[in-house]
């Protein structure tokens, strides 16, 4: 019984560390959009 609560456990443990891992590169700005800019000046307004 000790082993399904320990993987319970282990898996909330990496689920936490991945979620705040993926916050961490949103903040860092690993996400950015670096295409973008040299064709929005093609779109006409």
């Amino acid at each position: 019984m000790w082993t399904i609560a320990f993987l319970i456990v282990l898996t909330l443990v990496i689920g936490l560390g991945a979620y705040f891992l993926f916050l961490w590169a949103v903040k860092a700005g690993q996400f950015d959009d670096v295409e973008g800019p040299k064709y929005r000046m093609l779109d006409d307004d």
